[in-house]
């Protein structure tokens, strides 16, 4: 008597390393994370400002409205980019969470140099690692670890 384990795991590599079929994944997986970190970001900045951050430099404050835009487009070109990868790199896997990785490290950047009192930049670092942490794993979940 033969025993067959199958390992999701596995599965989802194969598909991903097929090419085309994986790109339909990678984009269903990524807007859905791309949403979830939309309303996450939303909800916590709008938390965030009912406790008195005032998101405010240089006299003007981002709009809430801001971050939902903001969160939703840029999480997107990672979906993006994700999809180019898996066609690309070599393992697009490890590349895809390097890269993105890298990104999000300079993406605080802004937040510590723009005139941001320490409580709007500290929300507005911790904004950015929470979008990445529901979007970067999800899609690299859908990348092959080779081609």
């Amino acid at each position: 008597m033969s025993t067959s384990i199958s390992n999701p795991t596995t599965s989802s590599t194969a598909t991903a390393a097929s090419g085309s079929t994986a790109t339909p994944a990678i984009w269903k997986a990524g807007v859905a994370a791309a949403a979830g970190a939309t309303l996450a970001t939303t909800g916590l900045a709008a938390l965030a400002s009912a406790a008195g951050v005032s998101f405010e430099a240089g006299g003007s404050a981002i709009p809430l409205l801001g971050f939902t835009q903001l969160t939703a487009v840029f999480s997107l070109v990672g979906v993006a980019m994700a999809v180019v990868m898996s066609r690309v790199a070599r393992r697009p896997r490890r590349t895809f969470v390097r890269t993105t990785v890298a990104l999000t490290a300079l993406s605080v950047v802004p937040d510590a140099t723009f005139g941001f009192d320490v409580a709007s930049a500290a929300v507005l670092m911790t904004l950015h690692l929470v979008a990445a942490l529901i979007v970067i794993p999800v899609v690299a979940r859908r990348l092959a670890t080779t081609r």
